[in-house]
């Protein structure tokens, strides 16, 4: 059976290094989904420089629900582009996996919904310069924000944005129902530190340790590419 779930990669701790990490470890997902034959729909993204600050998409396919063992502090040791004495850096960046709610599981009122429109910036041609079709929403009650401006059609772009404020609103009641749930996800993924580990990709020694599972991998590169199937669960 097909599912969606929407997944949240944000740099962390390292600066530019982690911008870097952040887009790369975006890029493993993307890779390991088109493997998989799953379709990867990017729903908003934030640059720096080269890197990302954050990347949110929705991805949908038969097995996705294997990403949500995904989340949590992903960690990089390397000699960063950005270090000029030839130290190992290290990097962290945080992922949050989220299922996508079922109507049942979540209601949304109309007017507990601010909804904002504007013209898209960045990549995607002159469309999305003249158009307001970059989509910004508001939920009144919680504060929470999404936006979208992806796609060409305001109403595509309303459509994801949805989804993901959706899957956010089930993941905060779900939390809310308990309190040791909660304060295990805010140490998990909250401030995205060095010490919050979910995963190390370990360059020098080219082995990924799953901190959750004990598993130590061979072949960072390999893993970088998309090469998960010894480490999702």
């Amino acid at each position: 059976m097909s599912g969606k779930v929407v997944i949240e990669v944000r740099a962390g701790v390292g600066g530019e290094e982690a911008a870097l990490w952040a887009a790369e470890l975006f890029g493993m997902y993307q890779k390991f989904a088109t493997a998989r034959g799953w379709a990867v729909d990017v729903v908003s993204a934030s640059f720096r420089g080269k890197g990302a600050r954050e990347i949110v998409a929705i991805v949908a396919g038969k097995g996705v629900d294997v990403l949500i063992g995904e989340s949590g502090v992903h960690r990089i040791q390397r000699v960063s582009v950005t270090e000029k004495r030839g130290r190992v850096h290290t990097s962290a960046a945080t992922v949050a996996v989220l299922p996508v709610a079922e109507r049942a599981q979540v209601q949304i009122a109309e007017k507990d919904l601010r909804v904002d429109t504007y013209r898209g910036s960045g990549a995607g041609g002159q469309h999305r310069n003249k158009t307001d079709s970059a989509v910004r929403i508001t939920h009144l009650p919680t504060g929470l924000v999404v936006t979208c401006e992806d796609e060409r059609s305001q109403f595509e772009n309303k459509e994801r944005a949805m989804i993901v404020l959706g899957a956010r609103l089930l993941e905060r009641s779900t939390a809310a129902a308990s309190t040791e749930r909660d304060r295990a996800r805010r140490s998990q993924i909250g401030e995205a530190t060095r010490a919050e580990k979910r995963r190390t990709y370990d360059v020098p020694e080219d082995t990924v340790i799953d901190h959750r599972t004990g598993r130590r991998v061979p072949k960072v590169e390999h893993v970088l590419n998309g090469g998960l199937e010894k480490l999702v669960a």
